[in-house]
């Protein structure tokens, strides 16, 4: 895949702000399976430094609700200045997954990349938080790291060399996925599938000064990648 999209965004933008492994391919691809319509109302949820809520607006020409928790409104909403962006196309907002001041119906689709698996693994979060604020027929789109087949019986020696059990905990297989999503009415499962280019995406993040990519490097480096995946969640509101 080309990331046409993706690759517009200046390098050293992306190294500075990225929070994981590239979150604007992992949306191209996303949204190359799911398109959006023009002018649909979109949460993103979990958008840390807002890369993907400005490629949302920018490139897809989507209103945009940007929410997280960990990075201040007021930052991001500097950030989106700078790319020309005003408060007609996008919105930053401070808020926790659990406590979002939206109302009921009020979304066309919600879109979260690389965050939900902090927050989704609970059965009830779906159809408690978040659901209810998709106007029926809308679509939920998610991109969660994973396993292709679960490991957490017998974890790789390489895995543990940055990361601990209790850290691989919110990373699962496709099948692991569907018994959570399954678990809310009202909302039909369409696709759970692996995505083409999750090594690539890790290597944009390895690539970082961030600390934290610095500390992935020595399981990816030593092959744990191969165990690794993205996978992409398709939901309806039905």
């Amino acid at each position: 895949m080309q990331y046409k999209k993706a690759n517009r965004f200046d390098q050293s933008f992306l190294k500075e702000n990225i929070m994981g492994p590239n979150p604007a391919k992992l949306l191209e691809e996303l949204l190359e399976a799911y398109p959006i319509p023009a002018n649909s109302t979109v949460l993103d949820l979990g958008c840390g430094r807002g890369v993907t809520s400005i490629m949302l607006a920018k490139e897809y020409g989507l209103r945009v609700f940007a929410a997280d928790l960990w990075i201040s409104a007021t930052d991001n909403w500097n950030r989106f200045r700078q790319f020309g962006l005003t408060d007609r196309e996008i919105v930053p907002i401070h808020a926790e997954a659990h406590d979002l001041p939206f109302a009921d119906e009020f979304f066309d689709v919600i879109v979260s990349i690389d965050s939900y698996h902090y927050y989704g693994l609970d059965k009830e979060y779906l159809g408690k938080h978040l659901l209810p604020l998709v106007k029926p027929g809308g679509w939920l789109l998610f991109v969660v790291p994973g396993f292709h087949k679960d490991i957490h019986d017998n974890i790789p020696e390489e895995m543990l060399l940055s990361w601990s059990a209790e850290d691989l905990d919110t990373l699962h297989d496709a099948d692991y996925w569907k018994d959570i999503l399954s678990a809310t009415e009202g909302v039909e499962i369409v696709s759970i599938s692996e995505m083409a280019h999750c090594l690539e995406c890790w290597q944009d993040w390895l690539e970082t000064d961030n600390e934290y990519a610095v500390n992935d490097r020595k399981a990816m480096n030593a092959g744990a990648g191969a165990y690794m995946n993205f996978l992409a969640i398709a939901l309806r509101r039905t």
